[in-house]
Parts: C-alpha cells; structure tokens; sequence
C-alpha cells in the first residue's frame, strides 16, 4: 500500500481538517519563495518566507480557538412523527472569553436536522438560539444526534470541522399523516357510532324536573301542563361501544409490518380526535384502553417500538360487540380465539404485496376515490 493511499484513506475517514483550495495556491507560493530564496540567497525573499508561513500557523491555532467552547442543545417538541416537518430550535453556548467567527453548523439525516446554519459571530460567554425544521424519515429512537461545527476562519486556507454529540434520546412516532385507503373505513365506523349513540335515547327512564341549563328538547309539554313546572324526560343511558384495533404481531418483518404499524397509528389519531366511542388497542404483548389506560400518545409510543414477533398466542377480544379492527396476515388463525375476521367486518388481510381492504368497505372506498383501494 502506497503512502498516497494511506493518505486517501484517512482523508475519507473524516480528517477535521481539510485544506481549501485557496490554502493549496497559497502553499505552492509558499513553497516557491522558499526555493526561490534558498536558490538566491536573497534576506527578502526569506522573509517573505517566514511571514507566509506565520501567517499559516497563526491560521491554523486562530480557527483552531474559534471551535473550542462551543456547546450545542437541540430543542424540539415532546411528540415527534415520522415524515413531518416539525419546527424546533438549536441553542449554541460560548463558553470561552474570546468570541467566535464565520461558524457553520450542519447536521446529519439521523439527527433529524439536514441543513446548514451560518452564524457570522458568536460572542464569548454568549448564546445564540436559531430556529430549524426537524424531518426523521422513519419510527423508532434516535441516539446518534451528531452535528458539526465548521469553520474557515480567519483567512479561508483551511476547513476545521469540530464533531458534536447531543446526548439525549429522540423518540418519534409512526407517521399520521391521511391515508386514502382508510377514509372510508373511517366514515363508515363514524357512521356506525353515530347511529349508536342516537339509539341510546329509545329507551325511557323517568319523568323528573327541569335543571338549569338543560336542552329543551327533551321537555315533556304534557307533564309541564298537568303539574305547572317544567318537566323533562329522561331515558336510559346505554354503555358507549368500544373500537378495537388489532395489531398480529407476526406479521411479516419489513414494508408489510411498518405499513400495518402506520395504519394502526393513523386509525388510533383520527379516532381520538373527536367525541367517538371508546378506543381499545391490542396486540400479543399488550392492551391500552384509551381514556381508562391513557391517552392516544401511550398508543403511539408503543407503536414508535414495537417489532415483529413470533410463536405467541393472540388474545380474545374482551368485548365481542365492539366494533373490531383487525390488521393480520393469518385471518383463521385469530378467527379461532373469538376475532371477526369475515369479509363483511372491519378485518385487514395484509398478503406479500399490498394492505386489503375488506369487501364491504372496498367497495365504498371504490366510489369515493378514482381507483379500488389497495
């Protein structure tokens, strides 16, 4: 192995110093006065030599001093979701006397931050604090926040590059961003709901005294007359349904998987957002009722995690009248623990190469969107 290999090599491997094309010329001229004066013998010429060889120390230690201090925080917002840009904000701390000049701050796609910031002077013991978009591709934790700051300064013959780590975990969500295959599936379960929640005033209960702030819909107009007061009626309140939504875990491990796992998270958003029915997810490995066990933000940290796994036996659904939401690559094997898989039912059959909708609902999303959901 030559030695202009070695060389290359470690050039790749990441030096922090890198030199420009105007520290290049310089050099040359530098090395052409110095034979020059060598060759002559000339007093001036070897002076020159030594101010242009000062002047590349004192660039070298200079750019080496404006780095040195620099402490970076990445703030950003306590729920994160893949594949949307999100503000947040990179805080940058002098901690040394002397201030810093001509810094570039640029990020990695790991680190959820791509971009370059330029800040023309940092002030020493100062702090400067810039606004940035945050974009992470995919679910899970991020560790390696790695970030580098860069600089040419003071007279542009190097590029020192100074490596930072911010040491802190960045959980993100899996995306919610509008599927077009689910939006029918929605507007029939909210259709469903609805249609519930007016059959929950067939069933009369009693006859009692108005209270303040009462709709006057429900007013009794023959029990006001007879007894002179404002009377209401009031019927039987029924127990609100429930929406289960199934993740089988055994689904096969890569686009298949992550397409379920972005659907149950989607479904689990939408259905949170508004005055639905009860929300229950489930998977081999865990149950969360949503208000009972907490908010839809327990449901997509387990989602931001979860993986594939093999050889555990689902479990039967709890609430055989609820509304079910099945997302399995296997249909007779979960039909077998009590699941409601048949075409007719909210049942997602994932194959090898798309998600499918169940007929019923198929045929719906086929009339709202220009071609057959798939």
């Amino acid at each position: 192995m030559t030695v202009w290999t070695r060389l290359r090599e470690w050039a790749a491997s990441g030096m922090r110093q890198q030199v420009t094309l105007g520290g290049l010329l310089f050099t040359l001229a530098a090395l052409v006065i110095g034979l020059a004066a060598f060759a002559s013998a000339n007093n001036l010429l070897f002076l020159i030599l030594a101010a242009m060889l000062s002047t590349l120390l004192v660039s070298g230690f200079i750019s080496r001093l404006s780095l040195a201090g620099l402490k970076l925080d990445l703030l950003h917002p306590e729920h994160l979701s893949a594949r949307r840009r999100i503000s947040g904000r990179v805080v940058v701390q002098n901690e040394k006397i002397m201030p810093s000049f001509s810094v570039q701050l640029a990020g990695t796609l790991q680190s959820g931050f791509d971009s370059i910031l330029y800040f023309p002077s940092i002030p020493g013991k100062g702090r400067i604090e810039e606004p940035v978009d945050l974009f992470f591709p995919k679910r899970g934790i991020y560790k390696e926040n790695t970030f580098n700051f860069s600089t040419r300064f003071p007279f542009g013959f190097t590029e020192r590059r100074a490596p930072v780590r911010v040491l802190q975990d960045v959980l993100v969500y899996p995306s919610v961003d509008p599927q077009p295959e689910l939006e029918a599936m929605l507007a029939g379960i909210t259709g469903d709901i609805q249609a519930h929640f007016r059959g929950r005033s067939g069933d009369f209960y009693r006859i009692r005294p108005y209270e303040q702030f009462e709709s006057a819909r429900h007013v009794d107009w023959r029990a006001t007359a007879h007894t002179g007061d404002l009377q209401v009626r009031e019927f039987a309140r029924e127990e609100e349904q429930a929406i289960v939504i199934f993740l089988d875990l055994e689904l096969p491990e890569g686009d298949i998987f992550e397409n379920a796992v972005e659907c149950c998270a989607y479904l689990a958003w939408r259905l949170t957002r508004g005055p639905v029915a009860r929300l229950h997810f489930a998977t081999q490995t865990t149950s969360v009722r949503v208000p009972e066990d907490g908010e839809v933000y327990t449901i997509l940290k387990y989602l931001a995690l979860v993986s594939p796994s093999r050889g555990k036996v689902p479990p039967p659904p709890d609430e055989q009248d609820s509304i079910q939401i099945v997302f399995t690559a296997a249909p007779g094997r979960l039909a077998a623990e009590g699941w409601r898989t048949e075409a007719s039912d909210s049942c997602f059959v994932v194959g090898p190469d798309q998600l499918c909708l169940p007929r019923a609902r198929a045929a719906t999303a086929a009339g709202a969107n220009s071609t057959p959901a798939s």
